[in-house]
């Protein structure tokens, strides 16, 4: 009866060690130490061989009755274990729903596309319209067209890239191309003046693109607004009101501009436009550099010449035209010291329009 009182004490042991253990990992070794291949009470089944022949019967009775009392103590014990470590996870893993959210952040339009849009918005509401144009452009509406043949100097200032035609012995392949990136939107003022029916009131914003090196002040691709009236009686003044309507809305309602006498092949006469610097109100700073203006534009009557190429009567008919570069606004009125920064993509910079 020795060999009964010892697997008494080991379901004891056994049952005792099942209700401890606190974890399944702890519960598997309690069950793999007694119900093992080489587990504690599968070596007494293993032993009943060596149990006298009149005891065999009683004490695997005994053994099984131990076995089935283990099996069910570790299955109720197990399935206590999950329902904890479930509650655990999920307790873990839990949301505080009490807390704000993390919300996303929400983009905006580029600088650059901005200030085209408010430019577009102020012309809109004086009752032009907002044309395009093609950015791969010809000779001829690039510069002929503009009062700029192939031997004027003006050329030399506005160098850009030539688009050459590689598939056959062309002339174009031998360098002698006549396609090329537009170095302004004046192209696009060209082809309506030619396809559109007059009075023209109109603005092209685009890309241009000129072989500048980019440094703080000049890109090799920018952008460009181009504005072009053409209607009977168009006089300077009509210029000078429209351009300082422009400036007021763009900088606003105090500052001033001014107009200085330059030269432009495409308008006769020609100027330049200054608007009083927003940093030292005119009185003179670094920004200004001690002028209290800021360059901001080129303008001028269209010239007689480029009327009569698009088949336009000078007698009868005269225009304005002017240019702005969208980048150079934006620079002037958030007083941005590189044009460069406008195209890096740095969030920390562009967040701050």
């Amino acid at each position: 009866m020795a060999l009964k009182d010892e697997l008494r004490k080991l379901e004891q042991d056994t049952l005792s060690s099942v209700e401890n253990a606190s974890t399944l990992q702890d519960l598997e070794t309690v069950r793999v130490a007694v119900l093992g291949k080489s587990g504690s009470l599968t070596g007494y089944l293993r032993n009943m061989g060596n149990v006298a022949k009149e005891e065999r019967a009683e004490v695997g009775k005994a053994v099984n009755a131990a076995r089935q009392a283990v099996e069910e103590a570790i299955d109720a014990r197990r399935a206590v274990l999950e329902v904890a470590e479930m509650d655990a996870r999920i307790e873990a893993g839990a949301v505080d729903i009490t807390l704000p959210g993390r919300s996303q952040q929400i983009g905006s339009r580029h600088l650059i596309n901005r200030i085209i849009d408010e430019v577009s918005d102020i012309f809109l509401g004086l009752g032009y319209t907002v044309g395009v144009g093609p950015e791969v452009e010809t000779d001829y509406y690039n510069f002929t067209a503009l009062n700029a043949p192939a031997d004027h100097p003006s050329r030399s200032m506005q160098d850009t890239f030539y688009v050459r035609d590689m598939s056959g012995d062309s002339a174009a392949v031998r360098g002698e191309s006549d396609v090329l990136l537009r170095t302004q939107t004046s192209g696009a003022q060209v082809h309506a003046m030619e396809d559109k029916p007059l009075p023209i009131y109109m603005i092209a914003p685009g890309k241009v693109y000129r072989r500048d090196v980019a440094d703080p002040s000049h890109l090799p691709q920018f952008h460009q607004i181009e504005g072009l009236v053409v209607d009977k009686g168009i006089t300077f003044g009509d210029l000078k009101g429209t351009l300082d309507h422009m400036c007021k809305q763009i900088f606003g309602s105090n500052r001033k501009t001014r107009f200085r006498a330059h030269y432009f092949p495409f308008t006769e006469p020609s100027a330049e436009v200054d608007v009083s610097c927003g940093v030292c109100a005119g009185e003179g700073c670094r920004m200004c550099k001690g002028t209290g203006w800021l360059e901001i534009l080129g303008c001028g009557m269209v010239d007689p010449n480029v009327l009569q190429m698009s088949g336009i009567d000078p007698e009868i008919y005269s225009g304005f035209a002017f240019g702005v570069g969208v980048e150079r606004i934006a620079c002037l009125k958030y007083n941005v010291p590189d044009l460069r920064m406008l195209l890096e993509g740095d969030m920390r910079f562009l967040r701050q329009f």
